[in-house]
């Protein structure tokens, strides 16, 4: 279950590595990202709960424990990110009011609150994996 957990969490880094890099091409060429970018958080949020479970089998199971605390913060702060990322995106879509003069404020599209998420996830779970490996 540990090489599980390992190659799992090397999986999550590069998964995170393209759940950034991807809306960060879509805004230098000024489109969205696309339907399969949608898929693409499916896939990462799977990972991360399954990497979640893996974890917690080795430490409630199998009784091993990380070297440091922050390998615990590290794994853990990715899924309050996308928790946070959800209801962040979920207020873009709602309708905006417009103000007093009758203007409609312009919003943020959806995608970009996965875009920043996966950035900062993607340092979180390298850390994560550096300080699992005992490295820094």
């Amino acid at each position: 279950m540990l090489k599980l957990h390992e190659y799992a969490g090397f999986t999550i880094v590069g998964v995170f590595a393209i759940g950034w890099l991807w809306p960060l091409g879509a805004w230098i060429v000024r489109r969205g990202p696309g339907e399969l970018y949608w898929r693409w958080l499916t896939v990462v949020q799977v990972l991360v709960g399954l990497q979640t479970l893996f974890g917690l089998w080795l430490f409630l199971v199998d009784g091993l424990r990380a070297g440091t605390l922050l390998h615990y913060a590290y794994g853990f702060f990715p899924i309050l990110l996308l928790v946070a990322a959800h209801w962040v995106a979920r207020q873009m879509v709602a309708p905006p009011e417009p103000d007093e003069e009758g203007e409609t404020p312009l919003r943020v599209r959806p995608w970009v609150p996965f875009g920043w998420v996966a950035f900062f996830c993607f340092g979180l779970s390298l850390r994560a994996v550096m300080t699992g490996l005992g490295i820094g």
